[in-house]
């Protein structure tokens, strides 16, 4: 049964009486190779880039649509991930007034937008399973709780959070529920798009970044209701995703098969490198993984971190995380790269 819910109510009210810019390319979408289009000011001569990119990126949306079984006019993309996030802020907390909640320990870029837009941060930690504490969060919401920011598969625990609570945290939540799904292609759990329709305050975004191995190229998706993609869609800046990234996603987008088979690579990599680190003395835990990293528990994270750095490997320190004392995050890697690593563990251990 779909949920009632008035999203009138939550947008600012300069975001309501706003108009949108409009673009060249949004007044005359047509393209006739017999035309001149002298209505931009760009430069005439022909380089394949001179001309302004489709600022609806209508082919790339086309693809996607058919990919996830989601409808043109519910998705939305932008210059990575971060730029939708910053759109959502901007479209509905009215800055030094509204205040968003986000579950500790997750993605940093939450907090960093919200102090960017001026907005108040309600922090209530998950617990000691990295799973959200539902009853706490919907009690501490108030009247200008806008968003509700749910990292599932969550960085840096790597868990997937509950189905039931996640639902539970959506029919309860005032304001809008935001699912972040960057690693959700690693996740045997279902991603949240099937009920897209069911829940009318929920937005999920994704990203080209992780499983189809395209972060250079910075595009991030929304998917929500057609009223709120419309609502984001009068602030998103009127070129944000450049002729190269469409081309580039649209290439890859053709290959999916090949993306699948480089995630199935990854998960199998995955357990690995988890049965090889469970039989080091100095990781005290490894943590369950729904996502293409893996969380640990180690004896001494800033010792062992500077050991990984001395033998030239990279990973993440997260020991100052809430939750997350001693803790390192390593990136599932290529066979020959993970190869590496646990033998550098073992010759550590």
């Amino acid at each position: 049964m779909k949920q009632v819910f008035d999203i009138d109510s939550l947008v600012r009210p300069s975001i309501k009486a706003l108009k949108p810019y409009s673009s060249a390319r949004d007044e005359f979408k047509e393209f006739n190779r017999d035309m001149m289009f002298l209505d931009a000011n760009e430069n005439p001569f022909n380089n394949g880039l001179n001309r302004y990119p489709d600022p609806q990126q209508s082919s790339l949306k086309e693809k996607l649509s058919k990919i996830k079984e989601i409808k043109s006019s519910q998705i939305l993309l932008g210059n990575g991930s971060d730029e939708i996030l910053d759109l959502i802020f901007r479209a509905f907390c009215e800055p030094t007034k509204d205040e968003v909640m986000v579950l500790p320990p997750t993605y940093g870029m939450y907090e960093v937008l919200a102090n960017t837009n001026a907005v108040k941060v309600i922090e209530i930690n998950l617990d000691e399973t990295f799973q959200p504490k539902v009853k706490p969060i919907l009690e501490s919401q108030k009247e200008n709780t806008k968003l509700l920011f749910l990292c599932s598969p969550n960085n840096p625990t790597a868990n997937s959070f509950n189905a039931k609570n996640i639902e539970e945290l959506i029919k309860g939540f005032n304001g809008i529920v935001v699912i972040d799904e960057a690693y959700i292609d690693f996740s045997n759990q279902e991603s949240w798009l099937s009920k897209l329709e069911d829940f009318p305050n929920l937005i999920i975004t994704q990203t080209l970044s992780k499983a189809y191995g395209l972060a250079g190229i910075r595009l991030g998706v929304c998917y929500a209701s057609e009223a709120i993609i419309s609502i984001l869609n009068k602030i998103k800046p009127p070129y944000n995703v450049n002729a190269l990234t469409q081309q580039k996603a649209l290439e890859r987008l053709l290959e999916i098969n090949k993306v699948k088979q480089e995630v199935k690579t990854l998960i199998s990599e995955r357990e690995v490198l988890i049965k090889a680190l469970g039989d080091l003395k100095f990781i005290g835990k490894i943590y369950p993984s729904d996502a293409n990293f893996i969380l640990m528990k180690v004896d001494d994270a800033n010792l062992r971190y500077g050991q990984l750095i001395a033998e030239g490997i990279v990973v993440r320190n997260r020991t100052n995380q809430p939750l997350c004392e001693n803790c390192l995050r390593i990136t599932v890697g290529t066979p020959d790269e993970n190869k590496k690593l646990i033998k550098t563990l073992k010759y550590l251990d």
